[in-house]
């Protein structure tokens, strides 16, 4: 009896149905084995399936045989659910990408788990209310700037702020940004370009999802001494909500209930030293800026500058112009 034209891919369905439908607690019988094969046009017996599953296992698939109740599934797989759902949260989280881009990828990691623990990540999806950007474009411009780094080319493009009317529109009457990409960075559930700025001649942030016909450009790129001698992650601990501020030392004074506080923003490596029975003194040094200074205020009478008197009364007067409002 001559094979039946899909008899070749028999191997490939039946790893197929143990993706899609099996795991742990749902494992696909040999009945429902020899029925999926039977719909796609593939006669099967037990004993070849018996051989399929050895042959699977040859191939390094972690093919389980359980016999209460018996079946088989793929005791591992490239993510495990508790990576998935991680995964599934840090796309929920991200500004960074769309709505829509937002499912479709979920929609894409369930195929990484079985049909029934899919539907166990399709009842942590909520991301209706959360604040995410418009810019369709925004997840392959990421790729633009992979690429050209990699090729070692400069980029252009229109930079983007905010309106009173809620609206994006580029900055500078829409002159064209000419910088030299050297890094992406993920910061505050954003990404942002580090680059290298040629008219101005210095290392600069934009944030990505502002950023508008972004184009690769002849020629090398530039600012490699000044980018080399940049201590990112120093430079990103002290620049709050990536809003650049004169750098300076400051002496705060916090109350013991805030240790945490203190150090979630400033890190683990502070000095931390006895001020009174209730508070405690830090030393941080931090790019200092209005968004600093709101970061202060939102805390409010738990913290307070100690040194330098300058920037404690810059502090005082910023809190006066906000009470006049």
């Amino acid at each position: 009896m001559p094979k039946a034209p899909n008899q070749k891919y028999k191997l490939f369905y039946i790893l197929e149905l143990l993706r899609s439908e099996s795991d742990e607690k749902h494992p696909v019988t040999m009945p429902q084995i020899i029925s999926y094969l039977k719909q796609n046009g593939i006669h099967a017996e037990r004993k070849s399936v018996y051989s399929d599953m050895e042959a699977l296992q040859i191939l390094g698939y972690d093919v389980v045989c359980q016999k209460n109740p018996a079946g088989y599934y793929l005791g591992s797989r490239e993510f495990e659910l508790a990576e998935l759902k991680l995964l599934v949260d840090a796309v929920q989280a991200s500004k960074f990408i769309t709505q829509k881009q937002s499912r479709n990828l979920i929609e894409k990691l369930e195929h990484f788990t079985s049909r029934h623990e899919a539907n166990r990540l399709q009842r942590q999806v909520c991301v209706n209310d959360r604040v995410k950007t418009e810019n369709l474009s925004s997840l392959y411009l990421i790729d633009d700037i992979h690429q050209a780094m990699h090729e070692n080319q400069p980029v252009t493009f229109v930079y983007c702020e905010w309106n009173q009317n809620k609206e994006l529109v580029p900055r500078h009457g829409g002159e064209r940004y000419l910088v030299s990409p050297w890094m992406l960075m993920w910061e505050d559930e954003n990404y942002y370009l580090l680059a290298y700025d040629h008219k101005a001649e210095m290392i600069k942030y934009f944030r990505v999802d502002k950023l508008r016909q972004l184009k690769r450009e002849e020629g090398k790129r530039e600012g490699e001494t000044a980018y080399q001698k940049l201590d990112v992650t120093d430079f990103s601990k002290k620049t709050f909500g990536m809003f650049a501020g004169e750098k300076k030392r400051l002496q705060l004074v916090f109350d013991n209930s805030l240790i945490g506080v203190a150090i979630d923003r400033f890190g683990k490596e502070i000095p931390v030293l006895k001020e009174s029975e209730t508070q405690f003194r830090t030393f941080v040094e931090i790019s200092v800026s209005k968004q600093f200074y709101g970061w202060l205020a939102g805390i409010g009478k738990g913290v307070s500058i100690v040194e330098p008197k300058e920037e404690q009364e810059k502090y005082r007067k910023y809190l006066e112009n906000i009470w006049k409002l």
